[in-house]
C-alpha cells in the first residue's frame, strides 16, 4: 500500500517555489494515485510530468504496483479548498445549496484563511427581480448572498452565466 503522508510530502516537494497548490490527493487499496492540481496561473503538462517523474523516483514501481495521474483541477470541477475559491474572486460561479437552490453569480468575497481549508465562507452578487411598489415591470437589482461550503452540495466555475 502506497504511503500517503509520504506521497503528499513528495507533492508538496515537487511544486515547492511554484504558484501550484494540491487540490486533492487520492490513494485506493488498489494502489491507485489521483493527484489533483492547481494555480492562479494555469497548470500546463510540463508541470504534470515534473510532479509525475517526481513520484516515480520516490516510489519503485518494481517494489509498489500503482497506476498514476497527475492533472488540473479543471474549469469544470467543483471547489474543494480555499485556494480555488481565492482563484475565482470576479468569476461567475453556480452554486448547488444543500437545499437544492441553484444560484448563479459573481464571486465577491472569499474569508480569510489557509488554502487548504475545506470549510470557506463565502459571498457571491447574483442579479435578483424586484417588483417595485407602482411599476409596471420588475427591476434587476444585485443581491450579495454569503454561504459557507458546508451549506453547498458544489461551488464551481459557471460556464453558462
Amino acid at each position: 500500500m502506497i504511503d500517503k503522508e509520504l506521497l503528499t510530502r513528495t507533492v508538496a516537494d515537487a511544486i515547492a517555489g511554484t504558484d501550484l497548490f494540491v487540490v486533492d490527493i487520492k490513494v485506493t487499496p488498489a494502489n491507485e494515485i489521483t493527484v489533483e492540481i492547481d494555480s492562479a496561473t494555469g497548470v500546463d503538462i510540463d508541470a504534470c510530468a515534473a510532479i509525475t517523474r517526481r513520484i516515480e523516483d520516490v516510489f519503485d514501481r518494481d517494489v509498489e504496483d500503482y497506476e498514476l495521474e497527475v492533472g488540473s483541477a479543471g474549469i469544470t470541477s467543483d471547489f474543494r479548498i480555499r485556494a480555488q475559491y481565492d482563484k475565482n474572486l470576479g468569476n461567475d460561479v453556480e452554486v448547488l445549496t444543500a437545499d437544492g437552490r441553484k444560484l448563479r453569480g459573481v464571486l465577491t468575497a472569499v474569508a480569510e484563511g489557509d488554502g487548504a481549508d475545506t470549510d470557506v465562507d463565502f459571498t457571491i452578487e447574483m442579479p435578483v427581480k424586484v417588483k417595485e411598489p407602482g411599476a409596471k415591470r420588475p427591476v434587476v437589482r444585485q443581491e450579495a448572498v454569503e454561504l459557507n461550503s458546508r451549506q453547498c452540495k458544489y461551488v464551481r466555475y459557471d460556464l453558462q452565466f
